[in-house]
């Protein structure tokens, strides 16, 4: 089906108070990431600020947009220039009701960052930098194909800083190829020194369509989760003691500053994505935009939809997604979603890896460790 069939409109009642924003441009690819991102590319760059101010405004017409929270990721939100993400930024002030607005946030690459950019960004009203560090060793950065080193990366949380940012978000990755235990002690170390809000931890995963999904499958990078789980346990044990609470899998927040956007899709609230790949859901309804930044802009600026395809939901697939999104968090998943598994529940919580709390069964400390596995009995 061509894109421009696809129109979506919720209901006039519907407010959408979540906004995720893509940005796909990357100064350099890293070989492990899976979402949709293209070389950056300075002659296609403003084109396409304006067609997505351009879906924006389309947005704006179908739909109620009053958000909470807007996200702008990627790719690399900071790999466009200064004079492109003032105009971006602006134009989302100028088209939205900004009034209920509590956090907004700009995915950063240290290699991207400036001063300039920084002042920027807390100026047009941004109060959340999330910064992709991913490790303070630099022979890992270099595996990973990052664009900065150790240096820069603490730079650049600096210059954010000094910018006046009191909330930033650390990204950081575990279970790399040849990573020892002491090097992520030492990242971890490192990281809680440096005081951000917020810390996110990922364990590597080899998602297809990715260099190191083929480097592992031709065995030359191993998964071992038994080392995972060593350094899922360690993650826990030094952000909790340096006061950290530990409100979802891979998240990590002082008190206070757990991402609102985060917990909004974690809870199945209505979200709508703007930018090339971006997905939406509405009610029972999902679609994906054109994943392909050319034709998204094409389509967006003459007038026709974004969209490259849609999927409607059963309740079946909602419930299920639920109880995967809402066990990985602290709250837990609502006893009454788990009402149809008593055989499921009663197993997990005889094995010690779930727990009854405040009406709501969540998962123990050792049931953390194996949240894809628990998620997965209830699917």
């Amino acid at each position: 089906m061509s894109s421009s069939t696809h129109h979506i409109s919720t209901s006039a009642t519907t407010t959408i108070r979540h906004i995720y924003v893509h940005i796909p441009f990357c100064a350099r690819i890293c070989p492990y990431c899976a979402f949709y991102k293209e070389l950056l590319d300075r002659s296609q760059t403003q084109r396409f600020c304006d067609a997505i101010l351009s879906e924006l405004r389309q947005q704006a017409q179908d739909q109620h947009l009053l958000p909470s929270t807007i996200y702008f990721g990627g790719g690399t939100p900071t790999a466009l220039t200064t004079p492109q993400l003032e105009f971006l930024m602006a134009g989302f002030r100028y088209e939205l009701d900004l009034s209920a607005l509590i956090e907004s946030t700009v995915e950063a690459n240290p290699g991207s960052a400036s001063a300039g950019k920084a002042a920027l960004l807390q100026r047009l009203g941004i109060n959340r930098i999330s910064l992709g560090i991913q490790s303070w060793d630099d022979d890992l950065l270099n595996l990973l194909g990052r664009e900065h080193n150790a240096k820069q990366g603490e730079e650049s949380f600096d210059i954010f800083r000094g910018a006046g940012f009191s909330n930033i978000n650390i990204d950081l990755m575990f279970g790399l190829p040849g990573q020892t235990l002491r090097q992520w002690q030492s990242t971890l170390e490192r990281t809680v020194s440096l005081r951000p809000e917020h810390i996110s931890t990922y364990c590597l995963t080899y998602e297809e369509d990715t260099e190191f999904f083929l480097r592992h499958a031709r065995g030359e990078f191993r998964q071992d989760s038994d080392a995972d789980a060593e350094f899922f346990a360690m993650t826990m044990s030094i952000l909790e003691a340096a006061g950290y609470e530990h409100y979802e899998i891979s998240n990590y927040a002082r008190p206070g500053f757990r991402s609102a956007h985060n917990r909004a899709y974690w809870s199945g609230s209505d979200y709508l994505g703007i930018g090339p790949s971006a997905f939406s859901t509405t009610g029972m309804t999902r679609w994906q935009n054109i994943p392909d930044f050319r034709r998204y802009a094409e389509a967006v600026l003459a007038g026709k939809s974004a969209i490259g395809s849609v999927e409607h939901l059963t309740p079946e697939m909602k419930r299920a997604e639920q109880i995967a999104l809402s066990l990985r968090t602290d709250d837990g998943a609502p006893a009454p979603l788990l009402e149809s598994f008593p055989n499921e529940t009663r197993e997990f919580v005889r094995l010690g890896l779930l727990q009854r709390a405040r009406g709501n069964f969540v998962l123990t400390r050792a049931g953390k460790a194996l949240a894809d596995s628990v998620a997965e009995a209830f699917v």
